[in-house]
Order: C-alpha cells, then sequence, then structure tokens
C-alpha cells in the first residue's frame, strides 16, 4: 500500500498582537517530509527570530543525518538531537546579544519518512493531535506549570485548562530544561488519518471537541488549516494562530 501526506498550513497574527511571533514550515525532501511550528517568544522581535531559527536549524539537522537505513530507535535519537542543537544555537544567541537574552520558543514536528511512520515530537505548549475515525488524540505533553502539577496529581487536568500557570512553561527552546529532548512518540500511519500541529493560539481558544469535529468534517487541508485559524479568532483568541494539517493518504 502506496501512502501520500496532503498538508494544508495557516499563519494568523490574530486581532490583539502586532507581530506574530509563530513560525511554520514544511519541509519536503526526497525521501522524508518535515512539518513544524513554533510559536516564539521573548518580547519585540526576539521571539520571531527564536521560531524562525527552530524551523530552520531542525529540518537541516534532520536532513543532514536521517538515512533510509536506520531503525525506529535511531530516527528518535536524530530527532531529539535535532531538537538540542536548534536550543543550543537559540541558548547561544541569546547569550552574545542582551535583546534577545530572554528569546524562547515553543516546538513541534511530525516527520515522515516516505512510506513509513510519522514520528512526532514537541517542547513547550505548541501540539500534535492525531484525528483519526472520528476521535482526537493528544500526542504531545504539555510543559507548562499547570500540566505539572496535572502530572504531581494537585490539580485535575480540568481545572488546568483554566489555571493561572497554564501559559507558564518550564520547558521550551531557550531554556536548559531541554536537556536530551523530548520523548519522540511514534505512530504507524493509517490512510485518513489526520494530523494537527499547532501553536496554543488555537488551543487556547478551541476545544479538543470542536478541532476533532471541525477536522473530520473537512476534506481539503487547506481550507481546514486556514478554516480552523478563522474559528480560533471567531472564538476569542488573543495570540498569533497557526497550524499544519497532514492528511494521509493511500495512492495506486
Amino acid at each position: 500500500m502506496a501512502l501520500a501526506l496532503n498538508i494544508g498550513k495557516c499563519s494568523l497574527l490574530g486581532n490583539y498582537r502586532e507581530n506574530n511571533e509563530d513560525s511554520i514550515e514544511v519541509k519536503q525532501f526526497p525521501d522524508l517530509i518535515v512539518s513544524i511550528v513554533a510559536d516564539g517568544m521573548g518580547g519585540q522581535a526576539a521571539g520571531e527570530i527564536a521560531s524562525k531559527r527552530a524551523i530552520e536549524i531542525i529540518p537541516r539537522e534532520l536532513r543532514k543525518n536521517l538515512t533510509a537505513s536506520l531503525g525506529v530507535d535511531a530516527v528518535k535519537g536524530v530527532a531529539r538531537r535535532a531538537i538540542v542543537q536548534a536550543n543550543e544555537e537559540i541558548m547561544a544567541m541569546g547569550a552574545l546579544d542582551k535583546d534577545m537574552k530572554n528569546m524562547g520558543t515553543t516546538v513541534v514536528m511530525a516527520v515522515w519518512r516516505k512510506g513509513g511512520e510519522m514520528f512526532i515530537a514537541g517542547v513547550g505548549d505548541s501540539r500534535c493531535y492525531l484525528v483519526r475515525d472520528g476521535k482526537i488524540q493528544q500526542l504531545t505533553v504539555d510543559h507548562s506549570l499547570a500540566q505539572a502539577l496535572v502530572e504531581a496529581k494537585t490539580i485535575s487536568a480540568a481545572e488546568a485548562k483554566e489555571h493561572r500557570f497554564k501559559n507558564v512553561l518550564w520547558k521550551y527552546l531557550g531554556s536548559k530544561e531541554v536537556g536530551d529532548g523530548p520523548e519522540v512518540p511514534v505512530i504507524q500511519v493509517q490512510p485518513g488519518d489526520r494530523f494537527l500541529l499547532c501553536t496554543d493560539g488555537l488551543t487556547g481558544a478551541v476545544s479538543d471537541e470542536q478541532l476533532a469535529s471541525y477536522i473530520a468534517g473537512q476534506s481539503d487541508m487547506q481550507a481546514c488549516a486556514e478554516g480552523l485559524g478563522q474559528l480560533a479568532l471567531d472564538s476569542g483568541s488573543r495570540d498569533n494562530v497557526s497550524c499544519i494539517l497532514i492528511e494521509v493518504l493511500e495512492t495506486n
């Protein structure tokens, strides 16, 4: 069974921000497709710079180190090292320029080796979801203080959605906490699968149930991405809104 990807993407300034600190990228190489969403932080131009560097460095490192012969565990290692490399370069930039010393960015990516699995990785609170058979599953874990309280069983998942620390990150690119890189879930893709990569400008305004319903009802991924962006703004998002939609197709 031959598979292919149909991809749509959207990044909106929104109604309340003066600049768009989000960056999105889809890189198609002969043997892999890399989709990345990053949400910069740090004020002034620093957030924009950090997110742009993330979407430049990570595909570069993946392209340099991923080969068709690598096994699944080796691919996970390459993905983690690509994120660690981006973190180191962003931290180095911050150390050299006082205007960028507090800059950072989230990142979430989906890496597809053509004909094979989808590798997912995220740092921060940008997310990856899988919508399969009308059901939605979050594949990444938010690195926010609110989520840390959930994992410590101090608050419930429902309480975390409204918690004052829900947007306070303890790990992101530009921080020492990245360590050896994040976990890398691996999904055995099926025709009809749809993956959503997005910033919290979308998930902060639109519920998982709304996301699942909207995505399942769309046939064109570019229109779906643009529609989700507008849905977030119509739902009161006060942030930049960015997303990438990936549909897995069966080809002849």
